[in-house]
Order: C-alpha cells, then sequence, then structure tokens
C-alpha cells in the first residue's frame, strides 16, 4: 500500500530566473503543493525583479543561498562556478534541512551529496549539460573532462531520473550508458493561469495589436542557440509583400549575461540591415500579462529553436489557440502537428516565410489550427496528468525509502 501522507520535498535549482527549465520547476512545485505537499526551493540566484510571480509572491517557499559566489571567473568557466554553488548548496541543505525526497535539476552534482544519509533523490534532466558546450581548444576539453565524467556519474546515481520527451531520452541513453530506465514526464502548463482574463494591457501594446492585422510572435531567451535571427530574415520576405504585418520578439533577458546583451544588439542591427525595423519590436523580459496577451492575440507563434530538448512555449501557445510555425527537429516533433496544430519546417528562411505566409492568405486558417491546438494540449498536456505522475512517482519514491 503506497503512503499518501504529506511528504517534505525540497527542490535544488541553480538559478530561479525566467526560462523553460525555471517554469518547470515552479510548475512541479505547484502540482505537488496541490497534492498537500511541504514543498521548499532551494537555489543559488532569485532576482524578485526578474523571476516567475509565484516564487516572489509567496506561493511557493523560496530560499536563496550562496549568491554571493563568483558566477565567472574573468569571464570564463561558467560551469565550474556552477558546480561550486550547487555542491555548497546541496552540502548545507543535506546538513541543515531535512526532507523525504529531494528533487534536483540541471546540475547532478548535488546527487550523491543528498543521498548521503539515504534520502532518495530524484533528478529531471533538461538535456546533458555536456552536450551543450564546444570543446574548441586543448585547454576546454582538459577543463571539461572532470566535469563531464562527474556529470555521467552522478547522473547515474540518482534513484530516479526523469527527462521532458523522447528527443532528450534517445540522447540521455546514448551519453550516459550508465543511467538505467529513464522516465518521461513532459512539462506541462497550470492551464488555469492561461485561462485567466488578460487585464492591465499596457496601452502601447494594444495599439500594436489593433494597428496590425497579422502579428507574427516569437518568444525565446536571447541567446544565439534559439537562432532568433530565423524569425527576422523569414518575416523579411514575408513583409515585402504584405507591408501591414508585424513581428514581435520577446524572451529573457538578464543584464548579467553578456550573450543576452549582445545578441539583443546584434537583433535589432539585423532588423536595421533587413530594412524592417518599423515592422518589428523587441520586448525584453516581458510581464505574465504582456505574454499571455501575445500568446492569445498573435498570427502565429514563430519558434526557430533548432533540436530544442522540449520547448515549452509551442505548448503555452496551442493552448492559447494560436498556431505553431517550428523547426522540425527535437521536442516540437512531439507537441506540434504538422498541418494540425500549425507547421513543421527546417530552419531555412523561404520556408519560415512560406508558412508564415499561409496564415495570411488564408483568413480562417490560425483559427483552425489554433483549435486544433488548444485540443491537443488538453488531451496530452494536461496539468492534472503532469501531477498525478509526478505525485506517483514522489510517493514511491518515498516509500521505498
Amino acid at each position: 500500500m503506497v503512503d499518501i501522507m504529506p511528504k517534505r520535498l525540497v527542490f535544488l535549482h541553480p538559478d530561479l530566473g525566467i526560462g523553460g527549465a525555471e517554469r518547470l520547476i515552479v510548475d512541479m512545485g505547484l502540482a505537488l503543493c496541490n497534492k498537500g505537499h511541504d514543498v521548499s526551493i532551494y537555489t543559488s540566484h532569485h532576482d524578485p525583479g526578474h523571476c516567475f510571480p509565484e516564487t516572489r509572491d509567496g506561493t511557493l517557499h523560496v530560499v536563496s543561498m550562496f549568491d554571493w559566489l563568483p558566477r565567472s571567473i574573468l569571464g570564463r568557466c561558467f560551469a565550474a562556478c556552477a558546480f561550486l554553488r550547487m555542491v555548497l548548496l546541496a552540502m548545507y541543505v543535506r546538513l541543515c534541512v531535512p526532507a523525504d525526497l529531494y528533487i534536483v535539476d540541471q546540475v547532478s552534482l548535488c546527487v550523491p551529496i543528498l543521498q548521503c544519509r539515504g534520502t532518495k533523490v530524484l533528478f529531471y534532466c533538461h538535456f546533458p549539460d555536456l552536450l551543450l558546450t564546444q570543446r574548441t581548444t586543448f585547454l576546454k576539453k582538459l577543463y571539461r573532462a572532470p566535469l563531464d565524467a562527474l556529470e555521467a556519474w552522478t547522473t547515474a546515481c540518482a534513484d530516479k531520473v526523469f527527462v521532458n520527451s523522447a528527443f532528450t531520452e534517445s540522447v540521455v541513453r546514448k551519453t550516459f550508458p550508465g543511467v538505467g530506465k529513464c522516465e518521461i514526464l513532459y512539462p506541462s502548463l497550470n492551464t488555469r493561469k492561461f485561462s485567466e482574463k488578460i487585464e492591465d494591457v499596457q496601452p502601447e501594446l494594444e495599439q500594436l495589436l489593433s494597428e496590425n492585422k497579422y502579428v507574427f510572435f516569437s518568444l525565446n531567451r536571447y541567446e544565439r542557440k534559439k537562432n532568433i535571427s530565423l524569425a527576422l530574415e523569414s518575416f523579411s520576405i514575408l513583409c515585402k509583400q504584405y507591408p501591414s504585418c508585424h513581428l514581435v520578439i520577446a524572451g529573457g533577458y538578464d543584464p548579467r549575461v553578456s550573450e543576452n546583451v549582445q545578441y539583443h544588439l546584434e537583433l535589432e542591427k539585423l532588423a536595421g540591415d533587413l530594412h524592417i525595423t518599423d515592422h518589428v519590436t523587441f520586448l525584453r523580459s516581458v510581464d505574465s500579462a504582456t505574454k499571455l496577451c501575445l500568446l492569445k492575440r498573435s498570427t502565429a507563434l514563430i519558434y526557430t529553436p533548432s533540436n530544442e530538448h522540449f520547448g515549452i512555449v509551442p505548448v503555452e501557445s496551442m493552448y492559447c489557440g494560436t498556431p505553431v510555425v517550428a523547426v522540425n527537429s527535437g521536442g516540437p516533433l512531439e507537441t506540434v502537428q504538422d498541418g494540425c496544430t500549425g507547421f513543421l519546417r527546417e530552419p531555412v528562411n523561404s520556408q519560415f516565410a512560406e508558412a508564415m505566409r499561409r496564415f495570411v492568405e488564408d483568413e480562417g486558417l490560425t483559427q483552425r489550427l489554433g483549435n486544433n491546438g488548444r485540443r491537443r494540449v488538453e488531451e496530452c498536456f494536461s496539468f492534472q496528468a503532469f501531477s498525478d505522475s509526478l505525485n506517483s512517482a514522489v510517493l514511491e519514491l518515498c516509500l521505498i525509502g
């Protein structure tokens, strides 16, 4: 018989900002709170001005520690610094914060530290960290070798490993042969929040949406791997034929992160070079109301990353009734149905422009595909199913422990 008594659950996450991984951790916390568990999130960085509202308004209990440690050493060694911060955080939590189960993501080095007194650890692998960096020099290879070996060993130490998609599962099995069975837990939506009435829309945004018949929306962090330039280049092709269109580019932007700052400037320059500055609006770290408004009222979402591990934004868009144009690789292959809830295309500007053009030339296409997308999310990515699967895994691990 499974013990259904509420459990003391502690999350460890490196940087509780705004992003897909952070959204997942927040939703996991909310789901387990709703099941009656006592949930806390420990992190090495939490900025109330750059986070999801549930982490600052008291909905979730968040504790930030060791933020005084450097994020890098002379602009290098980001991974080593992140690992150090999380190892110290794990040591503190293990010594001072008792729990029935620890839940960790992104930095697996915490796993054996938290297990040292017999407590079980659930690790959520968004994607192997060792595959997210390039090793272009001998020194970089030398620096990464012990970190990569530790990641492989500590990931395999976890009592249960969740992954976010079948795509990620295949990569994890290939990268970490020592990992036993992985289970897929698709990120989900707290659909109640996405069903709320939109309030306090900024006048500038309302004017933009009212004055432009076709508004395409790109939502990603300002990182080069997100390939946001593809959205600009594709839109410039469309705009030559249909100048009544507008593109809104929004995403997570942290002024502490040099890539965010540099890439934002690069994209603004690219818009100027393409002569579409008057047809493009750049937004940084938008609030929930602005994001929801754009997801609900745009013609289509333009999602440009290749080999995205899962990608929660297309799911959010489909639930809001807005179809998606995405790259035909990675997570979108499991979420977006080509020709039914949107279009999957090669990451080529002419192909994306062609898909965008279809929404302009077929007046009812946005609504038809949007309705299909809403049904797909309700059937496959519901918050209830997500909560039940997660809670079952938590109770099972606590019973074993």
